[in-house]
């Protein structure tokens, strides 16, 4: 049946950032596909929840609390899941972020800080799996990266993120080039999604309701719109793609979002 096709099943995940918002709904989506889940971020209680519902679909999963701004703990991560499972054949990049900021007051260092915290932690827990998922019983291992709308559009005060966020993109199609034919590697860029990240907007009536219009489906994401796309990929229905970003932004095209910075 086609619909086994979007299934993992005993497949072996590694997913960061995976203590809430899309990296917690990405690794219980995998997990209710099938696959065991080794979960990391700062926050140990965050991650304990999401592994009680990795467990509660019937898998296993391995928690592992780390600051992953730290590139030795992003490189840990393959070799753990190795470990606990004996092989690996899914790699989820979802670590990001920067704080929006004018551009008179966007310096260098956070450029840079985007640029390690965005890119060089995926190209690091990248590079660490390589050895593992050429190691897959799987026809080929997949590596999926987070990356985002603000990529590809401009938005006021996120010349850091943004910046950092192209970058991925660009990133996944040339290592998927150097990495075929025996893993592939795509890309999610997300679009508004309610999370933590966009706190500042679904706190706010009037913030809401401009990003609302902004969208051609008028409304927010969800986390689980992301997860469903990281699981298509990843699966074997996604099985002849590598070197794309899929983008699951509700069709945003350009965003006027004002988040109250000053001008420059």
């Amino acid at each position: 049946m086609i619909l086994d096709r979007f299934r993992v099943t005993d497949s072996m995940a590694v997913v960061t950032g995976a203590g809430r918002g899309i990296g917690a709904a990405t690794a219980v989506a995998l997990a209710q596909a099938g696959a065991d889940v080794v979960i990391s971020a700062r926050t140990e209680d965050q991650l304990a929840k999401v592994a009680r519902e990795i467990e509660a679909a019937g898998r296993r999963a391995v928690v592992i609390p780390a600051d992953l701004a730290d590139l030795d703990a992003v490189a840990g991560l393959p070799a753990a899941a190795v470990e606990a499972f004996g092989r690996l054949d899914i790699v989820v990049n979802n670590l990001g972020g920067a704080m929006p900021r004018p551009f008179l007051a966007t310096k260098p260092r956070h450029l840079t800080a985007a640029f390690q915290f965005n890119v060089a932690t995926a190209h690091q827990l990248t590079q660490a799996a390589v050895p593992h998922l050429l190691d897959s019983p799987g026809p080929v291992g997949t590596v999926i990266n987070i990356s985002s709308v603000v990529g590809r559009v401009a938005g006021r005060g996120y010349l850091a993120y943004g910046t950092a966020k192209a970058a991925v993109a660009h990133y996944t199609r040339l290592a998927a080039a150097d990495l075929a034919p025996r893993i592939r590697v795509n890309a999610v860029a997300v679009g508004s999604v309610a999370t933590s990240a966009l706190d500042i907007v679904m706190t706010d009536d009037a913030l809401r309701g401009q990003m609302e219009r902004a969208t051609p489906l008028r409304r927010i994401g969800d986390p689980e719109d992301v997860a469903a796309a990281v699981l298509y990929l990843a699966s074997p229905a996604g099985g002849y793609i590598t070197g794309k970003v899929l983008e699951v932004d509700g069709g945003l095209e350009q965003t006027n979002l004002d988040l109250g910075l000053p001008d420059l």
